[in-house]
């Protein structure tokens, strides 16, 4: 799949997403053309039933590049043609997906929104067919995105005012690579290792070197004069190929009290910063940055809180959402038409019970502008799909949270990954102390529900 330019895309520029979807998808739709409830209106949520283990909050992270994939859902000749060859589709299903574009409505919560359990994050309403083959791409956009833009989250919080370095494109899916570079920036990250990000989204980029330059060069003086010679003396150089001491020492005989950083990627990382700290004070380079990489996570980075750290490079944990490599969001049916009207429904499965009909949600805060609840609020019977909260929110004060991003197919709602990285800015400030803690708990912010149910 070729990556879009910087620019806003155009839905013809738009690489086809029709294909990242689940075979049951056109199952049903091939059933529901059958039985004739193809084009009944519905509508669909995506919510998560609890956050992962032991987390207080999620970050919703992945809305942007939903609304692109939303945009270039489509089927083209070769597609058709596979599905039919296979059997997945009969004339008719081909027929309706030769010419399927999403008209429907869709409603969420910004980019960069905190949520809690149950929270609506994402309302998809029009005809059951147009809907019900989404559920797939909205599921693995948002349930990858916010398990990372969570862990980062931790991650930053526990870094205090020490900057996070995303470099873990190694340890992943070369788009999900991608996809992960974003959602760490957006959640505070203040660079990332990853090109394609850095081009992409406009990310800031940084990158060392890797101990094969220093092997390479077979004398580790020759390795540190290549590099200043190529980068200046304010590169940073990594120091842990052979011996630190060693190493350290030869890095600022040969760039000077001006070396930028160095960087320590292994052994006991709080015994060696404060080894390393030390040493470069001794030498002159009192300015030298430490910068530690090694299978950081969000506990080491705590751990290190009152060592001379001044960044942290940070790669499988956050691409792999630091234990919970996803979200946990699921995408249920919660209204349909019936006798003109739409009337709430719901699964009452054991374990997995959701709650039926369309809703709206707001964020209740305290006289100190802190989150106190999310009050989420079922529509009445008869609510048409895509349209605001029933009345006025009669608790203040509180925010509403759902904004309208596609309507009537088209995209409403645009925001960079900075506008999302503010949004996440300024709802982190919302969030109670707890939230912060990181060791297990339950949400930091309970989920209140109100309204008719079915």
């Amino acid at each position: 799949m070729s990556l879009p330019s910087l620019s806003q895309p155009s839905t013809a520029s738009l690489p086809s997403t029709g294909l990242l979807t689940d075979h049951y998808e056109l199952t049903m739709l091939r059933a529901a053309l059958a039985s004739g409830v193809a084009d009944r209106p519905v509508a669909f949520e995506v919510f998560a039933r609890r956050l992962p283990s032991g987390r207080r909050y999620g970050v919703l992270a992945g809305v942007q590049r939903l609304l692109e994939a939303v945009e270039g859902f489509r089927f083209n000749g070769a597609d058709l043609d596979h599905l039919r060859a296979a059997g997945v589709i009969d004339e008719a299903t081909c027929d309706y997906l030769a010419t399927y574009r999403f008209s429907g409505h869709i409603d969420g919560y910004a980019e960069g929104e905190a949520y809690f359990e149950y929270s609506p994050v994402l309302t998809v309403s029009g005809a059951f067919g147009e809907c019900v083959l989404l559920e797939t791409v909205v599921l693995s956009i948002l349930n990858h995105d916010s398990a990372v833009a969570a862990a980062a989250a931790r991650m930053v919080c526990a870094a205090g005012t020490r900057p996070c370095i995303e470099m873990g494109s190694r340890r992943t899916h070369e788009l999900s690579a991608v996809a992960a570079s974003r959602a760490a920036y957006l959640a505070g990250f203040a660079t990332t290792s990853n090109l394609a990000a850095g081009r992409r989204y406009g990310i800031p980029t940084t990158g060392t070197s890797a101990h094969a330059f220093t092997l390479v060069h077979g004398d580790e003086r020759a390795a540190f004069q290549a590099q200043v010679a190529a980068l200046g003396a304010g590169t940073t150089l990594l120091v842990d190929t052979y011996d630190v001491a060693a190493g350290i020492r030869a890095a600022v005989e040969v760039a000077g009290p001006a070396l930028g950083a160095i960087r320590l990627d292994s052994g006991d990382l709080r015994e060696q910063v404060r080894f390393a700290r030390t040493l470069l004070d001794e030498l002159g380079a009192s300015a030298t940055r430490i910068v530690v990489t090694s299978d950081l996570d969000e506990r080491m980075i705590a751990s290190l809180a009152a060592e001379p750290v001044d960044a942290y490079g940070v790669g499988t944990s956050v691409v792999t959402g630091s234990g919970a490599p996803t979200a946990g969001f699921v995408y249920k049916l919660v209204a349909r038409e019936l006798d003109g009207t739409m009337q709430p429904v719901a699964k009452k499965s054991v374990g997995k019970i959701s709650v039926g009909g369309r809703k709206w949600a707001v964020r209740r805060l305290d006289a100190g502008g802190r989150a106190i609840a999310e009050v989420v609020n079922t529509d009445p019977p008869g609510a048409p799909p895509g349209g605001g909260p029933p009345g006025e929110p009669v608790s203040a004060p509180e925010r509403p949270l759902l904004i309208p991003l596609i309507r009537a197919g088209e995209v409403v709602c645009r925001c960079t990954v900075k506008d999302a990285r503010a949004r996440w800015a300024a709802s982190r400030e919302e969030l109670p102390d707890a939230a912060m803690r990181l060791s297990a708990g339950e949400a930091a912010v309970p989920t209140i529900s109100t309204g008719a149910r079915s």
